[in-house]
């Protein structure tokens, strides 16, 4: 959104687009077709409160817990330091990528990694990462091959007890999402840490027993530098600090406006790295027909319009000020940085449609929507809440005064030109508030708040707010039609229907590893996922391994579970006759019953899951990475490869 210029067809844009549309009348065919969509309506939902962990990837490090100790690196600071923001695009601006010759090829990052011996037999090494001006750092992790029960940790070294811990298989995961989706560049290979929030940041590499150092083929080329203060004092440390990058003083403050309590709640800063740059917008989460909780989430094409920029999201959850105008930040605030798989884009509308990969935090609101434009004719009343500049969540009202539509050229100018009422672009103007650069991808909303309407585009950033604080009069702003975005394709997605049996969604199947055992445990159970990670510490939580249906799902066949008391390890298998095998001739595996269903075959959408037997120990290990698979057949010559298990989906 907030393209710096525009070129319209028609000079006087306000007057030509209320003569041209009148009250927004159509042929009609077009009223015809307008009345057979009224039902495409969906209210807004609250979610409910989450049962069990929140699991962020956050953890508090023990005290007696020994870190390594890491190398340092350190950078100078920028030669041109950064003092123009918006790159043209209306995305906001907020790091740089820089180069890291010491670090730049797994034979270099090898030099800087000492590796020492953990008590369980596993080893760890770190490198400590600092360029000088910094506000934070994210760094980007260049994987060639990375065992699948490594532990990735980021921290500060003057905060070191504060840890965000990412297994190998999950990043590995990501990293195939984004081959899956046609990028097999290095940027698709690169995984970017969350930024700690300042100018050093410590990267520590776990791996498990049996697995030779000389295999991790990791390096970092480049890390962003953060050079846009983000974060803010919190409510509670009672700072009356202004924050420094402040978006215009014109913004009206959205904690002031009660009547959008809800749709704020639903509203989400992003940040996100493209080739090593980068930005903010501005997102929102949005209900599907079946009010299924699925983290759909709304923003533009020219925020995210591809797989491996979905993969850096961080979203950032009641970003805003916990009184009207108080200028600090709620201490409610939550950050998920899991990233987020790609659904739908297309440039046409300039809508992306995204789910998030890790659950939003409780009491977030799914706006509704409504496709059947019944609700956005000329002179509707409108209202924009959004995060200008990457600041505080704001809000801006007005109306729809046309409609309208646009190309973007070369040069990043776009171009507009009057248009009936079946253009793909709403203009609207507002009467209170203004947007800004990092506003895009922000939600139009009906005035009462009920319903998406469109997703910001562009509109004229240049002097919004006068330098008294006051606004200037505001020019046209563009958005993005949900109902032709919706039947373009968000229809495929948000238009399922609650089936009989709300229980046959595909389920997260989760991971640990035992470093004691050398075993996995998967479960796809929450509640037993829970009761792990709080009660047996020698298992660590490696995430989400792939996902399959419930037991009893029809036209899937159940995946069985086994204990074996000898190895105190599982054994999962889809194939009955090894079932009535072990039961019958094992007297050391205890059945378990049906614990999940799949594939036994491969089917349209599946992926096989990889099996591998253990002779040292009697266990057997699963994945369903293609990467993972290949990794243990080259470095791990004590598990025996037995090809595919079963058949089940790398999503939901």
């Amino acid at each position: 959104m907030l393209k710096q210029s525009f070129s319209w067809g028609i000079a006087s844009l306000l007057s030509v687009l209320l003569a041209a549309c009148g009250g927004g009348g159509g042929s009609p065919g077009e009223a015809s077709a307008t009345s057979a969509a009224q039902s495409l309506v969906v209210e807004g939902r609250t979610a409910p409160a989450i049962e069990g962990l929140e699991l962020t990837g956050i953890r508090t490090r023990s005290a007696a817990e020994k870190l390594p100790v890491p190398t340092l690196i350190q950078l100078p600071a920028l030669l041109a330091p950064q003092s123009e923001h918006d790159d043209g695009s209306g995305r906001y601006m907020i790091s740089a990528p820089r180069d890291v010759l010491a670090t730049s090829s797994s034979t270099k990052m090898q030099q800087h990694l000492n590796w020492r011996p953990l008590p369980h037999g596993g080893q760890s090494a770190a490198v400590s990462f600092s360029s000088v001006d910094a506000f934070g750092i994210r760094l980007g992790l260049l994987v060639r091959a990375l065992p699948g029960s490594a532990q990735i940790r980021i921290y500060r070294q003057d905060k070191s007890e504060t840890v965000y811990q990412i297994s190998g298989q999950e990043i590995l995961q990501r990293i195939q999402s984004n081959i899956d989706a046609g990028d097999t560049s290095d940027n698709a290979r690169t995984w970017w840490s969350p930024d700690a929030g300042s100018h050093e940041v410590t990267l520590e590499i776990e791996i498990p027993p049996g697995t030779p150092s000389s295999a991790v083929n990791v390096a970092v080329p480049r890390l962003s530098h953060v050079f846009v203060p983000l974060e803010l004092p919190l409510e509670s440390e009672k700072a009356l600090q202004a924050k420094i990058n402040e978006s215009g003083a014109c913004n009206l403050d959205a904690t002031c406006y009660d009547a959008y309590a809800n749709q704020r709640n639903g509203i989400a800063r992003m940040i996100y790295i493209e080739n090593g740059q980068g930005y903010t917008c501005t997102g929102s989460l949005i209900n599907d027909k079946a009010s299924s909780g699925t983290p759909y989430f709304l923003t533009a094409n020219h925020c995210i319009s591809t797989q491996t920029a979905a993969s850096t999201l961080q979203t950032d959850w009641f970003y805003r000020s916990p009184s009207c105008d108080s200028r600090t930040l709620s201490s409610a605030t939550s950050k998920r940085v899991g990233g987020a798989d790609l659904r739908f884009t297309s440039s046409a509308m300039d809508t992306t449609l995204l789910v998030l990969r890790d659950t939003p935090p409780a009491g977030v609101y799914f706006a509704g929507w409504d496709a059947s434009n019944a609700s956005a004719a000329v002179g509707t009343q409108v209202v924009g809440i959004h995060h200008p500049r990457g600041d505080l969540l704001k809000i801006a009202l007005g109306s729809i005064t046309g409609f309208t539509s646009c190309t973007t050229g070369a040069n990043g100018v776009i171009s507009c030109t009057v248009a009936s009422s079946t253009a793909n672009f709403y203009v609207t103007t507002w009467s209170q508030g203004v947007i800004e650069s990092g506003s895009s991808g922000s939600p139009l909303l009906t005035q009462d708040g009920r319903y998406i309407l469109g997703v910001l585009f562009a509109g004229n950033a240049a002097a919004a707010c006068k330098a008294d604080g006051t606004r200037n009069v505001s020019g046209p702003n563009i958005y993005g039609r949900f109902d032709i975005a919706y039947n373009a394709g968000l229809s495929q997605f948000l238009n399922q229907s609650a089936t009989p049996n709300p229980t046959s969604a595909r389920q997260a199947i989760y991971r640990f590893y035992n470093a004691r055992t050398g075993a996995h445990f998967f479960t796809s159970s929450a509640a037993e996922r829970d009761s792990v990670i709080q009660n047996l510490p020698a298992f660590a939580y490696e995430g989400v391994a792939f996902y399959a249906y419930p037991p009893a799902e029809s036209g899937q066949s159940p995946v069985y579970r086994f204990y074996n008391t000898a190895s105190a390890a599982h054994f999962y298998t889809i194939n009955n006759g090894e079932r009535d095998y072990v039961r019958a001739s094992l007297r050391s595996y205890n059945y378990e019953g049906p614990t999940w269903s799949a594939q036994p075959t491969a089917t349209a959408g599946t992926s096989p899951i990889y099996r591998f037997y253990r002779p040292g120990n009697n266990t057997h290990f699963y994945t369903i990475s293609d990467a993972e698979r290949d990794f243990v057949r080259a470095n791990n010559p004590g598990y025996v490869y037995e090809g595919p298990a079963y058949y089940a989906w790398t999503g939901q």
